[in-house]
């Protein structure tokens, strides 16, 4: 193999497959095609560059598909990264895109060191984001019933009098509240319903979310950052959940 010692590998991946080019060190890019994403076709992918060169180094870019290929590989010995879309070098008129294209263009810019890395979180930490990022979508939606609500009140002329929405107040007001017709009384009650369970669902994922962070590895850095003046909990976790380890920054900023 001589100097050629190391392949690099594009792959272009998506739900139902994976576009795949490679080139070794001083070598022209070549376009694998297309395989499956099953743990088989990755293996027999894996088998096939190891035979182009003993160090393998294989880039794809971050999506929908998650991690778990990334993990596959690393549990394989070879060096992988997931590289940020948004930063891949992008030549001025380059607008036509098709999944050979990507492969191919992933390949010459890993081999130049042109691609930047995203953060990869462990397992755990990816587990407790879901569960954080649940709790979020459980409180956006909760705000968009809210909306639907008021905007239902308001296209018949109701306005609620008081000074604070949401409050207990106007909660009860909202319960009071009757339509003399018998069919805006059902749609009317469907949206109260909707955000009376919209706030059982933030109630019992933020519970889960407490008693979950006890146990997380991020929990001294949760305490820490509500120690700062207008950091609560769900802000510090929703940060950290996010960001992960914040000391593999170089600069606060």
């Amino acid at each position: 193999m001589g100097h050629d010692s190391t392949v690099y590998v594009g792959l272009d991946v998506h739900k139902e497959s994976i576009t795949a080019a490679y080139a070794v060190e001083t070598g022209e890019v070549e376009l694998l095609g297309k395989i499956g994403t099953s743990k088989a076709d990755i293996d027999r992918l894996c088998q096939r560059m190891q035979s182009k060169a003993p160090h393998v180094c294989i880039v794809y870019e971050a999506g929908p598909c998650g991690y778990g290929l990334y993990r596959q590989l690393l549990q394989k010995g070879f060096d992988c990264m997931v590289c940020a879309p948004s930063l891949i070098p992008k030549k001025p008129g380059e607008r036509v895109k098709t999944d050979r294209r990507d492969a191919l263009k992933l390949v010459r810019s890993l081999r130049a060191g042109d691609l930047t890395a995203v953060y990869v979180p462990g397992v755990e930490d990816e587990a407790f984001r879901d569960l954080a990022r649940a709790w979020a979508a459980a409180k956006a939606d909760l705000k968009h019933a809210r909306q639907r609500l008021k905007s239902f009140l308001l296209s018949h002329g109701i306005r609620y009098t008081g000074s604070a929405n949401w409050g207990p107040a106007h909660r009860r007001w909202i319960s009071a509240f009757a339509f003399p017709n018998h069919w805006q009384q059902l749609a009317f009650d469907e949206c109260r319903r909707t955000i009376e369970d919209r706030l059982t669902q933030c109630d019992r994922l933020e519970t889960a979310l407490r008693e979950a962070v006890v146990n997380w590895r991020f929990y001294p850095a949760v305490l820490g950052l509500q120690a700062m003046r207008g950091i609560q909990f769900t802000t510090a976790v929703g940060m950290l959940a996010e960001l992960g380890d914040l000391s593999r920054f170089e600069h606060p900023r």
